[in-house]
């Protein structure tokens, strides 16, 4: 087994790097902690590069060191599936061109310039098209979409419950490339990215001042506060994080049970057949990945530019524009461009560790500075309303089977938001679970995942709904004044308490570092589906798509599209939506056949009606399906 990361370029790059981020970690600490020993030696636009430059260094010096694990082709662990081909430099572009499939590459590349094209020539017509779109699929399609989601829900309690969780991904003999710790920190941050940081403080508080139908309070009410932390929590909580599992689980067991290629399309196996997965429908179902994919993960680094730049603005007064955003997206794009090019085992795992370690110490920390007595109330009363709701909200659409304005705008676009996430947070879900039982993999991505988030937005909502609701600090004041952006909401939060300079510190530190482990990922499994079946991306497509989801990015910046761009990775919820019921339908099938002395029921209902003869369409092979 060679060791990665020991080329001289690799080398040089460490040493730049180490003392580049110890001198810019001290002024961004000192401009921190103590203002009074900089300043003005800094200016104030000065510390948007500086801030920069110690998150770049400090998170590509970690994603360079060296490793163990050769990632190169073929001499590889077979467990490890999201593996880089790595070539000379003089070879890269004509491997990158030769290995690229014209349809997952070519297309998506096509639709995004037209997009911006269309928002340069015609924005008006480009807006108010995608904008009706959006709205007519979130308005009547909710029953589709409210549907699609508690049958999700319900797949993965069955599996959590039911005896098909007893199912080891890859047989008996098949042990995980990652220990559980590292298997957690992985799914967790790759599935929730900077969402959970720029909506954390500020979703309770929306739904405080314009409170959910389906509860019935006044504005600003007591009831209001309770209602809001409970949807906050239906929004973020099990319902979310079940659809990463409903495609996830199918795409593993397709995968590792049944030989398919790793690809989204893998859902397709039970209907095509292993040797068919190069049909047009499975170039179909991977370019809407692909598509959704980049939509998503570009919009979230546009608005998390925003967020972080406002609280740069708010540490040391400073206003930025257009330019400071573009260069934020510039830092940002090249630490998650270094990490996914350096591979799973290096950048993208430390980095999400990172991620976890600072996560805990912001709650840890927070929570002790927190009006702990409200916040254990509130959060007490919000998962009771929670428990008890649950299966009503999630059938609420309105009077009607339509669903209403603020079902459509919060709910409805939540779901779609979600499911136009799946593909990415499902396929990379797979990759990691060869090893694992269903039921682990279940329990980590529906259970712990949901836990740990929901944690979160009771932690900030409920500090954040308190605070407002006892004049301690006006924060919807402060979003008004900002035009109604989110970004600045856990700002005047954090001015409230104590050790807030801290607390700003590592949550902009969250904000760079949950965007990356979630641009890392994506650019890797974009790298994957766009590359031809029978090859590893090599270094050439993950850098190639690194860049253009960052290009994307300024692009929004620049044509200010963010939110229409946002409204046309919703739309790709749509067609997900029918294909998580397709991958459920044909799991639940293929399980069945395939499975079915694990579910006793099953078997005698099929001897009693007309004797257990074997299906057809069961190949005979089980060997990767014992336990």
């Amino acid at each position: 087994m060679g060791t990665q990361g020991v080329s001289a370029a690799e080398r040089f790059l460490r040493k730049l790097l180490a003392p580049l981020c110890i001198l810019s970690g001290t002024v961004v600490v000192s401009g921190f902690f103590f203002p009074e020993i900089v300043g003005d030696a800094v200016s104030g636009r000065a510390w948007l590069g500086i801030s920069l430059t110690f998150f770049a260094s400090g998170l590509t010096y970690l994603a360079v060191l060296p490793t163990d694990i050769d990632e190169t082709a073929g001499t590889v662990e077979p467990e490890y599936l999201l593996r880089v081909r790595r070539v000379e430099l003089t070879d890269t572009a004509r491997a990158f061109l030769a290995r690229q499939d014209p349809i997952t590459f070519g297309i998506p590349v096509a639709a995004f310039v037209l997009f911006f094209l269309g928002q340069v020539l015609a924005p008006s017509e480009t807006i108010s098209t995608i904008d009706a779109a959006q709205i007519a699929v979130t308005t009547y399609g909710g029953l589709v979409f409210a549907g699609v989601m508690s049958i999700a829900v319900l797949f993965c309690l069955f599996l959590l419950l039911g005896p098909w969780g007893s199912i080891k991904l890859g047989g008996a003999d098949a042990e995980p490339a990652y220990t559980y710790p590292v298997y957690f920190t992985m799914v967790f941050t790759a599935g929730i990215a900077a969402g959970i940081v720029f909506w954390g403080p500020a979703e309770a508080l929306f739904h405080y001042e314009t409170p959910p139908p389906y509860f019935d309070v006044d504005p600003a009410s007591e009831g209001a506060a309770g209602a809001a932390l409970t949807y906050a929590l239906f929004h973020w909580g099990f319902t979310a994080w079940s659809v990463y599992i409903a495609l996830g689980v199918p795409i593993a067991y397709y995968v590792y049970q049944r030989g398919a290629p790793l690809r989204v399309s893998a859902i397709l196996t039970p209907f095509l057949g292993v040797d068919n997965l190069d049909s047009a429908w499975c170039r179909v179902v991977d370019l809407l990945a692909v598509f959704a994919t980049i939509g998503g993960i570009a919009t979230s680094i546009a608005l998390v530019s925003e967020q972080f730049l406002t609280g740069i603005d708010f540490q040391w007064d400073v206003a930025f524009t257009t330019p400071g955003s573009v260069l934020f997206v510039a830092g940002l794009t090249i630490i998650f461009v270094v990490s996914a090019q350096s591979g799973v085992h290096r950048g993208i795992r430390r980095i999400a560790a990172v991620n976890v370690v600072l996560f805990g110490l912001f709650a840890a920390l927070f929570f002790a500075v927190s009006p702990r007595a409200a916040v254990l109330e509130s959060s007490s009363s919000a998962v009771g309303g929670y428990v008890a709701n649950l299966v009503p909200m999630s059938l609420y659409l309105g009077d009607g089977w339509v669903a209403d304005g603020w079902v459509a705008d919060w709910t409805i676009w939540n779901w779609a938001w979600w499911l136009s996430w799946a593909p990415f947070a499902g396929l990379f879900l797979a990759a990691l679970s060869r090893g694992r039982r269903i039921r682990t993999v279940v329990l980590t991505g529906f259970v712990a995942t949901s836990l740990a988030t929901m944690v979160w937005f009771l932690l900030l909502g409920s500090t954040a709904v308190h605070l407002q609701q006892t004049s301690v600090v006006d924060v919807l004041a402060a979003i008004g004044a900002h035009g109604g952006s989110e970004a600045v909401a856990g700002f005047p939060v954090f001015e409230t308490v104590a050790i807030s300079h801290l607390l700003m510190f590592v949550f902009m530190a969250l904000i760079v570092v949950f965007m990356t482990t979630s641009a890392d990922t994506s650019t890797l499994v974009v790298a994957v589906l766009a590359t031809k079946r029978e090859f590893a991306p090599t270094t050439g497509a993950i850098v190639f798509w690194g860049l253009f989801q960052g290009l994307v990015a300024v692009s929004v910046l620049v044509t200010g599209s963010a939110e229409i761009l946002q409204a046309m990775a919703v739309l790709t919820g749509g067609p997900f939506a029918v294909l998580v019921c397709l991958a459920l339908v044909g799991l639940v099938g293929t399980l069945l056949r395939r499975d079915r002395d694990r579910f006793p029921v099953v078997t005698a209902l099929r001897t009693t009606v007309g004797g257990d003869t074997g299906d057809p369409g069961d190949d005979g092979d089980r060997r990767n399906d014992e336990p």
